[in-house]
């Protein structure tokens, strides 16, 4: 994640806090120093630093905290809830119109900030929720980018409105709109041009989308591996045009984080989404105190169960928890799981949203493609072998190793893992019996 590093670095701060058991002020200003250090290193702009560092120092040197009964947790507090400031508060969600009326969300930012993608990411999402999106394809420099758009859109299963490359942009738009009204369609991204620098051609393009259209929201994407270049962009762009939020793509890569931790300070303008990859599904709502908890090593169970819920299918949930409750756990159930697992993201993601997870596993490769040999050596059984595992023995074995091209050790591991694996289950379903059903199964129990 993003801020892997300054992670790293502050909770190792709030380690020694939470090891002493009384706090001097000297104790906190030492403390303070590091995560200057920490927030510096990460390329957070040095003004917001500066004030966060007076404001958690201030409160945490008070006497309530100094004769507190564990001072060190109280400030690891204080300093959680100021990030939680300093990224925005709460969660800022998009409110849309009436159905009966057409919303206009305009994205806009420099090439190769991931506009283009995020407009179809933002489309699908909402399409997902019932609403009736457009795509509209207003890059009239590059063919290539209207081409993207709709490709994704079709992989999202949402229409693209093109004029080609003849028009201009604020004639594209009022031609959609008149598009979208005659076919029932309420919701309407408009993927503008981008340039490799801001650009006064870029700004005037804006301006007259925006002084000749009902714009409702204006959305700026900008590369979080820019650090403060991004905070600088987001600046400019909202000085000139005005924005309404932030998507802060490239979160998943190796970036400082920077951008995250400046942005709302210095413009005073939200973060409304995080891109966490590639895939079109990779886009999630910005929660400041979700990321200020994930970034002190606290986990964010809130968005694991949320992916769990929107990855896991309700029917196929219900007949696994039943076969849990008669001890009944299958290679079906098992690759199922798997399943679920690779559509609620990356491994290491999704660790480091347990609590505590993130330093336990730190130096451990997590790679995806480590659930790929348990995949092949599944679906290299007979159906009948996948139902019913007591059928296992060591031909059966050694046609499987022969199917999915890996030495029979490997699918003897394997299958130890599932038999105590199954015994686990076996042992569950006895607590299971009285207990109220659960929506959903979380894949391994997590």
């Amino acid at each position: 994640m993003a801020f892997d590093s300054l992670s790293d670095k502050l909770q190792n701060v709030m380690k020694k806090l939470r090891g002493k058991g009384a706090l001097t002020e000297n104790d906190v200003k030492e403390a303070m120093k590091e995560v200057k250090r920490a927030l510096l290193e990460a390329d957070v702009n040095f003004k917001v630093v500066k004030n966060f560092i007076n404001t958690v120092t201030e409160k945490a040197v008070g006497e309530e905290v100094m004769k507190g009964l564990n001072p060190g947790q109280m400030v690891i507090k204080i300093v959680r809830d100021e990030l939680v400031a300093l990224m925005g508060s709460e969660n800022f969600e998009l409110k849309l119109k009436p159905s009966n009326e057409i919303t206009i969300i305009m994205m806009c930012g420099l090439q190769g900030a991931g506009k283009t993608t995020t407009a179809a990411k933002l489309a699908g999402q909402f399409k997902n929720k019932g609403k009736k999106a457009m795509l509209v394809a207003c890059d009239i420099y590059r063919p290539a980018a209207i081409k993207q758009l709709e490709i994704n859109g079709e992989k999202v299963g949402v229409p693209v409105f093109s004029m080609g490359t003849g028009y201009k942009p604020v004639d594209i738009v009022k031609a959609a709109i008149s598009h979208a009204d005659k076919n029932d369609i309420n919701l309407l991204f408009i993927d503008t041009a981008g340039r490799l620098h801001v650009d006064d051609e870029m700004m005037a393009e804006l301006e007259e989308i925006k002084n000749n259209v009902d714009v409702t929201y204006t959305l700026l994407t900008v590369d979080s591996m820019t650090g403060q270049d991004a905070v600088n962009v987001a600046t400019t762009f909202n000085d000139r045009i005005g924005i309404d939020g932030v998507v802060l793509t490239k979160l998943d890569g190796d970036t400082r984080g920077g951008a995250a931790l400046s942005i709302k300070a210095v413009t005073g303008k939200p973060i409304v989404y995080a891109g966490m990859g590639e895939k079109l599904t990779d886009l999630e709502p910005f929660y400041p105190d979700r990321m200020a908890s994930r970034i002190l090593g606290m986990g964010d169970i809130e968005s694991l169960i949320e992916k769990a819920q929107e990855s896991i299918d309700e029917e196929q949930a219900k007949a696994m928890e039943e076969n849990l409750k008669k001890g009944k756990f299958t290679y079906n159930d098992f690759l199922a799981q798997l399943e679920q697992m690779s559509s609620m993201g990356s491994l290491a993601d999704l660790v480091g949203m347990l609590p505590g997870m993130g330093n336990k596993m730190k130096g451990v490769e997590l790679d995806d493609s480590m659930m790929d040999k348990p995949k092949a050596i599944i679906q290299s059984m007979t159906p009948e072998e996948r139902e019913n595992p007591k059928l296992m023995n060591i031909s059966r074995k050694q046609r499987i190793a022969k199917g999915c091209g890996l030495d029979i050790s490997e699918v003897n591991r394997f299958i130890k893992q599932f038999d105590q694996m199954q015994d686990m289950m076996k042992k569950m379903s006895g607590m299971m019996g009285g207990k109220k059903k659960r929506r959903f199964n979380m894949p391994f129990g997590f």
